[in-house]
Protein backbone atom coordinates (compact mmCIF):
# COMPACT_ATOMS: atom_id res chain seq x y z
CA UNK A 1 0.00 0.00 0.00
CA UNK A 2 2.59 2.51 1.41
CA UNK A 3 4.23 1.85 -2.47
CA UNK A 4 1.58 3.13 -4.61
CA UNK A 5 1.03 6.04 -2.09
CA UNK A 6 4.60 6.63 -3.20
CA UNK A 7 4.38 6.49 -7.07
CA UNK A 8 1.31 8.31 -6.68
CA UNK A 9 3.16 11.34 -4.98
CA UNK A 10 5.68 11.04 -7.64
CA UNK A 11 2.99 11.15 -10.47
CA UNK A 12 1.48 14.00 -9.53
CA UNK A 13 4.68 15.82 -8.80
CA UNK A 14 6.20 14.94 -12.37
CA UNK A 15 2.98 16.22 -14.04
CA UNK A 16 2.86 19.31 -12.17
CA UNK A 17 6.66 19.84 -13.46
CA UNK A 18 5.49 19.08 -17.20
CA UNK A 19 2.68 20.93 -17.07
CA UNK A 20 3.63 24.31 -19.48
CA UNK A 21 3.79 27.58 -18.12
CA UNK A 22 2.40 28.91 -15.45
CA UNK A 23 -0.91 27.29 -15.56
CA UNK A 24 -2.45 27.02 -12.10
CA UNK A 25 -3.03 23.59 -12.68
CA UNK A 26 0.69 23.23 -11.92
CA UNK A 27 -0.16 24.16 -8.46
CA UNK A 28 -3.35 22.09 -7.95
CA UNK A 29 -1.44 18.66 -9.01
CA UNK A 30 2.26 19.70 -7.38
CA UNK A 31 -0.19 20.14 -3.67
CA UNK A 32 -1.37 16.96 -3.85
CA UNK A 33 1.81 15.36 -4.77
CA UNK A 34 3.34 16.49 -1.64
CA UNK A 35 0.54 15.67 0.45
CA UNK A 36 1.09 11.98 -0.74
CA UNK A 37 4.49 12.55 -0.73
CA UNK A 38 4.12 13.90 3.65
CA UNK A 39 1.88 10.31 3.97
CA UNK A 40 5.23 8.55 2.62
CA UNK A 41 7.58 10.28 4.87
CA UNK A 42 5.35 9.77 8.24
CA UNK A 43 5.22 6.02 7.58
CA UNK A 44 9.20 5.48 7.61
CA UNK A 45 9.83 6.31 11.60
CA UNK A 46 7.98 2.37 11.79
CA UNK A 47 11.43 1.14 10.02
CA UNK A 48 13.75 3.54 11.82
CA UNK A 49 12.58 2.64 15.65
CA UNK A 50 12.40 -1.01 14.39
CA UNK A 51 16.68 -0.42 14.03
CA UNK A 52 16.58 2.39 17.08
CA UNK A 53 17.96 4.73 14.10
CA UNK A 54 15.95 7.82 16.01
CA UNK A 55 18.39 10.55 14.02
CA UNK A 56 16.39 9.02 10.99
CA UNK A 57 13.02 9.44 13.00
CA UNK A 58 13.33 12.80 13.47
CA UNK A 59 14.74 13.35 9.90
CA UNK A 60 11.92 11.48 8.01
CA UNK A 61 9.13 13.19 10.50
CA UNK A 62 10.67 16.32 9.56
CA UNK A 63 10.83 15.80 6.08
CA UNK A 64 7.23 14.94 6.64
CA UNK A 65 5.99 18.30 7.68
CA UNK A 66 7.74 20.17 4.95
CA UNK A 67 6.00 18.19 2.81
CA UNK A 68 2.93 19.83 4.43
CA UNK A 69 3.82 23.22 4.65
CA UNK A 70 4.64 23.33 0.35
CA UNK A 71 0.85 21.29 -0.25
CA UNK A 72 -0.27 24.51 1.69
CA UNK A 73 1.21 26.80 0.16
CA UNK A 74 0.84 25.70 -3.29
CA UNK A 75 -3.20 25.25 -2.63
CA UNK A 76 -3.05 28.55 -1.32
CA UNK A 77 -1.21 29.59 -4.57
CA UNK A 78 -3.73 27.79 -6.57
CA UNK A 79 -6.58 29.83 -4.60
CA UNK A 80 -5.41 32.83 -4.58
CA UNK A 81 -2.65 33.70 -6.47
CA UNK A 82 0.69 34.95 -5.10
CA UNK A 83 4.22 34.95 -6.71
CA UNK A 84 5.94 35.13 -3.04
CA UNK A 85 6.67 31.34 -2.89
CA UNK A 86 5.93 30.79 -6.82
CA UNK A 87 9.16 29.93 -8.37
CA UNK A 88 10.29 28.29 -4.74
CA UNK A 89 7.45 25.97 -4.83
CA UNK A 90 7.51 24.88 -8.79
CA UNK A 91 11.62 24.64 -8.15
CA UNK A 92 11.28 22.52 -5.25
CA UNK A 93 8.69 20.53 -6.85
CA UNK A 94 10.91 19.73 -10.03
CA UNK A 95 13.85 18.84 -8.37
CA UNK A 96 11.68 16.31 -5.90
CA UNK A 97 9.98 14.77 -9.25
CA UNK A 98 13.61 14.57 -10.81
CA UNK A 99 15.42 13.00 -7.89
CA UNK A 100 12.24 10.87 -7.15
CA UNK A 101 12.42 9.28 -10.59
CA UNK A 102 16.11 8.21 -10.46
CA UNK A 103 15.65 6.65 -6.60
CA UNK A 104 12.48 5.43 -6.17
CA UNK A 105 13.29 2.61 -9.07
CA UNK A 106 16.35 1.65 -7.10
CA UNK A 107 13.66 1.16 -4.38
CA UNK A 108 10.76 -0.49 -5.63
CA UNK A 109 12.52 -2.64 -8.63
CA UNK A 110 13.90 -5.80 -7.62
CA UNK A 111 16.57 -6.18 -10.27
CA UNK A 112 18.10 -2.62 -9.69
CA UNK A 113 17.88 -2.94 -6.09
CA UNK A 114 19.98 -6.07 -6.40
CA UNK A 115 22.73 -4.17 -8.63
CA UNK A 116 23.30 -1.51 -6.62
CA UNK A 117 23.35 -3.34 -3.41
CA UNK A 118 25.78 -5.79 -5.32
CA UNK A 119 27.99 -2.95 -6.56
CA UNK A 120 28.62 -1.46 -3.44
CA UNK A 121 29.22 -4.45 -1.71
CA UNK A 122 31.58 -5.22 -3.75
CA UNK A 123 33.74 -1.98 -4.00
CA UNK A 124 33.05 -2.04 0.27
CA UNK A 125 34.86 -5.78 0.25
CA UNK A 126 37.58 -4.14 -2.14
CA UNK A 127 38.63 -1.21 -0.47
CA UNK A 128 38.69 -3.44 2.82
CA UNK A 129 40.92 -6.01 0.92
CA UNK A 130 42.89 -2.94 -0.16
CA UNK A 131 43.59 -2.67 3.45
CA UNK A 132 45.24 -6.16 3.72
CA UNK A 133 42.33 -7.11 5.62
CA UNK A 134 40.86 -10.38 5.39
CA UNK A 135 37.09 -9.68 4.64
CA UNK A 136 35.24 -12.12 3.21
CA UNK A 137 31.53 -12.06 0.83
CA UNK A 138 29.51 -14.72 3.16
CA UNK A 139 26.65 -13.99 1.05
CA UNK A 140 25.86 -11.70 -1.81
CA UNK A 141 25.15 -8.16 0.40
CA UNK A 142 26.78 -9.62 3.70
CA UNK A 143 30.55 -8.92 4.32
CA UNK A 144 32.28 -10.83 7.48
CA UNK A 145 35.19 -9.74 9.25
CA UNK A 146 37.24 -10.67 12.12
CA UNK A 147 33.69 -13.07 13.39
CA UNK A 148 31.59 -10.50 12.65
CA UNK A 149 29.13 -10.01 9.38
CA UNK A 150 28.10 -6.30 8.10
CA UNK A 151 24.90 -6.62 5.88
CA UNK A 152 24.76 -3.98 3.07
CA UNK A 153 21.11 -2.74 2.70
CA UNK A 154 19.85 -0.10 0.48
CA UNK A 155 20.68 2.46 3.03
CA UNK A 156 24.11 2.02 2.95
CA UNK A 157 24.66 2.78 -0.86
CA UNK A 158 23.91 6.34 -0.76
CA UNK A 159 21.48 6.53 -3.23
CA UNK A 160 19.12 8.87 -1.39
CA UNK A 161 21.76 12.12 -1.68
CA UNK A 162 22.87 10.76 -4.85
CA UNK A 163 19.25 11.16 -6.30
CA UNK A 164 18.67 14.36 -4.04
CA UNK A 165 21.26 16.00 -5.96
CA UNK A 166 20.69 14.57 -8.86
CA UNK A 167 17.56 16.38 -8.98
CA UNK A 168 18.45 19.63 -7.85
CA UNK A 169 21.00 19.81 -10.55
CA UNK A 170 18.87 19.15 -12.84
CA UNK A 171 15.94 20.89 -12.09
CA UNK A 172 18.26 24.68 -11.99
CA UNK A 173 18.14 25.93 -15.71
CA UNK A 174 21.64 26.34 -16.48
CA UNK A 175 24.55 26.10 -18.94
CA UNK A 176 25.24 22.45 -19.47
CA UNK A 177 28.59 23.07 -18.85
CA UNK A 178 27.90 24.15 -15.31
CA UNK A 179 25.54 21.23 -15.11
CA UNK A 180 28.31 18.87 -15.57
CA UNK A 181 30.55 20.56 -13.42
CA UNK A 182 28.06 20.41 -10.58
CA UNK A 183 27.25 16.60 -11.07
CA UNK A 184 31.35 15.92 -11.38
CA UNK A 185 31.31 17.54 -7.31
CA UNK A 186 28.93 15.78 -6.02
CA UNK A 187 27.81 12.50 -7.16
CA UNK A 188 30.79 10.59 -7.70
CA UNK A 189 32.19 12.63 -4.61
CA UNK A 190 29.43 11.11 -2.63
CA UNK A 191 29.75 7.50 -3.60
CA UNK A 192 33.47 7.06 -3.27
CA UNK A 193 33.06 8.94 0.40
CA UNK A 194 29.80 6.16 1.14
CA UNK A 195 32.24 3.46 0.46
CA UNK A 196 34.44 4.83 2.91
CA UNK A 197 31.82 5.53 5.42
CA UNK A 198 30.73 1.81 4.96
CA UNK A 199 34.49 0.79 5.26
CA UNK A 200 34.94 2.65 8.57
CA UNK A 201 31.67 1.02 9.95
CA UNK A 202 32.30 -2.13 9.02
CA UNK A 203 35.94 -2.65 10.29
CA UNK A 204 34.71 -0.32 13.67
CA UNK A 205 32.05 -3.29 14.58
CA UNK A 206 34.51 -6.04 13.34
CA UNK A 207 37.23 -4.94 15.86
CA UNK A 208 34.95 -3.59 18.51
CA UNK A 209 36.12 0.12 18.51
CA UNK A 210 34.09 1.02 20.71
CA UNK A 211 32.84 -1.79 22.96
CA UNK A 212 29.63 -3.67 22.35
CA UNK A 213 27.62 -1.02 21.32
CA UNK A 214 30.91 -0.14 18.27
CA UNK A 215 27.99 -0.88 15.41
CA UNK A 216 25.82 1.83 16.63
CA UNK A 217 28.36 4.36 17.58
CA UNK A 218 30.08 4.23 14.28
CA UNK A 219 26.89 3.96 12.54
CA UNK A 220 24.32 5.52 13.82
CA UNK A 221 26.53 8.26 15.73
CA UNK A 222 29.76 9.43 13.85
CA UNK A 223 28.98 7.86 10.06
CA UNK A 224 26.24 10.46 10.68
CA UNK A 225 27.86 13.20 11.57
CA UNK A 226 30.52 12.32 9.08
CA UNK A 227 28.35 12.24 6.37
CA UNK A 228 26.19 15.66 7.32
CA UNK A 229 29.26 17.30 7.02
CA UNK A 230 30.37 16.37 3.75
CA UNK A 231 27.11 16.92 2.48
CA UNK A 232 27.27 19.97 3.59
CA UNK A 233 30.70 20.74 2.31
CA UNK A 234 29.49 19.11 -1.06
CA UNK A 235 26.55 21.47 -1.08
CA UNK A 236 28.75 24.50 -0.72
CA UNK A 237 30.86 23.48 -3.70
CA UNK A 238 28.03 22.89 -6.12
CA UNK A 239 25.83 25.97 -4.78
CA UNK A 240 29.45 27.87 -5.77
CA UNK A 241 28.53 26.41 -9.16
CA UNK A 242 24.92 26.95 -9.46
CA UNK A 243 23.97 29.94 -7.17
CA UNK A 244 20.28 29.38 -8.01
CA UNK A 245 20.05 26.83 -6.20
CA UNK A 246 20.96 29.34 -3.02
CA UNK A 247 17.98 30.76 -4.00
CA UNK A 248 15.93 27.86 -3.53
CA UNK A 249 17.15 26.81 -0.15
CA UNK A 250 16.57 30.79 1.37
CA UNK A 251 13.01 30.56 -0.30
CA UNK A 252 12.51 27.36 1.33
CA UNK A 253 13.42 28.45 4.16
CA UNK A 254 11.58 31.21 4.56
CA UNK A 255 8.87 29.54 3.86
CA UNK A 256 8.72 26.96 6.15
CA UNK A 257 9.90 29.76 9.03
CA UNK A 258 7.56 31.50 8.12
CA UNK A 259 4.67 29.12 7.94
CA UNK A 260 5.91 27.81 11.51
CA UNK A 261 5.71 30.94 13.08
CA UNK A 262 1.88 31.86 11.63
CA UNK A 263 0.92 28.97 13.30
CA UNK A 264 2.43 29.58 16.13
CA UNK A 265 0.91 33.02 16.61
CA UNK A 266 -2.79 31.39 15.82
CA UNK A 267 -2.32 28.88 18.39
CA UNK A 268 -1.04 31.80 21.40
CA UNK A 269 -3.37 34.30 20.13
CA UNK A 270 -6.41 31.37 20.68
CA UNK A 271 -4.92 30.68 23.98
Amino acid sequence: MIENVLWIAVAFLLASSLTPGKHDLRKLLGAAGWVFFAIHWFYQPVHYFKIADYFNVALVIAAGLVCLIIAYTMAREYRYPDNRYSDVTTMATSATALGSLFYFPFAQMQSLNVWIISLVTDNVLWALQLLNLPAELTTWNKIGLNGYQVEIILACTAIESIALFIGLIASVNAPLKKHAMAFLVSVPVIYVLNIIRDVFVIIAYAYQWFGPNSFEIAHHTIAKIGSGIALFVIAYAVMRILPELIELIEGLWLLVTGCIQNLLRKVVGNN
